[in-house]
């Protein structure tokens, strides 16, 4: 099968949706798939990539990490009138998830969408952030979920969400599996020695994207009141991103910045390193699609201390594998952390083993073989009934077509999220 997969974000960018579609092709490609990837120019990013196209964008949009993707990218067509894919795969609902639906309708092709994020919870990225914006991001979401002819859904969460929005389209739940032999094994007690934590340490650990829709600020505050009452305690972060000042003023206003320890981001085998020198993970975001970093945690033996939120829920099993906590209270996190500490070895080893045991559940050739059998159960050809005898007329009214659904999509979308704002208004005028 010849899989076309278009990503607003992919390597060397580090985040959830690029390294989910470096997961998956690596499984697809394992198979004897073949798979092109549509993605943007990259600050970093190689010379000679294979099987990759590169679109021109703008870089570090409105002081994030993200790309915006040019909408003029004219090479593309030569090279997939080269792969000439039997499938197209969308990561994104906007930029070059626009292009997968004109390319899907043109070539007759089935479109699959993931939808990897609350998009709702990133509209503080675009310059004029308001209710009206993450009203639209939602809508215009689920109208291009309905455009696609499979939704895949990271989690069962995000699944119920979906239909809730008025998803139509068949969804299923196709999380991003975790290699559990990459996180099997790690120098935990090497990587303290490196980075100046005792080896006698309590260590809270973190991976993630260092941003504000992560919650780290109330994340920092939880592990810092857990720290200060407990001498022993360090705090060990994986990541970078915009919100590393503002965790290094928590612990320093709290007297306690000798025991933050923010790494950067980290790659196999450092990776590994860094979680087996933890005794456990906390992760306090409600903005997740599912539980990556979390099943890498537990691939490494890690209890998971977590808000109960999408992605988390499916993953963490209170006082199984770890903590999952209904109510966002720093007090409530601090004690949950205390619980996991206080607990004897056996007790730990117990929670460790129901970690691991997790993990395996969501192993990512268990991912791909999902993903593969529901692109299978999809036939190429025109997605209209009427259109299955095209002429070259008929052709030019498909593309007409494509892009007026496009328009209309987001169109009604822009309806809805104005409507509900004055309905809102109203009620306060009211």
């Amino acid at each position: 099968m010849n899989i076309l997969i278009l990503t607003n974000t992919f390597a060397p960018h580090v985040g959830g949706v690029a390294r989910s579609v470096e997961a998956f092709v690596r499984e697809y490609r394992k198979r004897g798939h073949e798979v092109l990837i549509v993605a943007p120019e990259f600050p970093g990013a190689e010379e000679d990539e294979a099987d990759v196209v590169r679109i021109p964008a703008i870089q570090n949009f409105n002081a994030s990490d993200f790309s915006v993707v040019l909408p003029v990218h004219p090479q593309l067509s030569a090279r997939l009138d080269a792969f000439q894919p039997d499938i197209v795969h969308s990561q994104h609902p906007f930029l070059l998830g626009m292009t997968a639906v004109r390319i899907a309708r043109r070539r007759n092709l089935p479109l699959v969408f993931t939808h990897h994020t609350l998009y709702e919870q990133y509209t503080h990225y675009v310059p004029g952030d308001s209710p009206v914006l993450r009203r639209f991001a939602i809508e215009l979401a689920t109208r291009y979920a309905n455009l696609a002819d499979q939704v895949f859904a990271p989690s069962e969460s995000i699944r119920e969400l979906l239909l809730q929005r008025g998803v139509t389209t068949p969804v299923s739940v196709v999380p991003t599996g975790v290699y559990l032999e990459h996180f099997a094994r790690g120098d935990g007690p090497g990587f303290r020695e490196q980075r100046g934590i005792p080896a006698e340490a309590f260590v809270v650990g973190h991976l993630g994207r260092l941003a504000p829709e992560k919650n780290l600020a109330f994340l920092s505050r939880a592990v810092a009141r857990f720290a200060a009452e407990h001498p022993q305690v360090h705090f060990l972060v994986i990541g970078s991103g915009p919100s590393e000042q503002s965790m290094r003023e928590i612990f320093t206003e709290a007297g306690l910045d000798d025991r933050l320890h923010i790494t950067g981001i980290l790659q196999q085998p450092a990776l590994s390193d860094a979680l087996h020198a933890m005794d456990l993970f906390a992760f306090a975001s409600l903005s997740e699609t599912q539980g990556m970093v979390l099943t890498e945690a537990m691939a490494a033996g890690l209890p998971v201390i977590a808000l109960d939120a999408p992605g988390a829920r499916e993953v963490v099993r209170d006082q199984q594998n770890g903590r999952l906590l209904r109510e966002e209270s720093i007090p409530a996190f601090s004690a949950a952390l205390q619980w996991v500490a206080g607990l004897s070895p056996e007790a730990i080893g117990d929670l460790k083993r129901s970690a691991l045991e997790t993990a395996e559940a969501f192993s990512m050739p268990r991912s791909a073989d999902k993903a593969l059998s529901c692109y299978a159960s999809l036939e190429p050809g025109p997605r209209d009934e009427s259109l299955k005898q095209e002429t070259g007329v008929q052709e030019v009214m498909t593309a007409i077509k494509t892009e007026w659904n496009i328009l209309k999509s987001m169109a009604d979308a822009g309806n809805v999220a104005l409507g509900s704002q004055l309905f809102s208004d109203k009620e306060e005028d009211g």
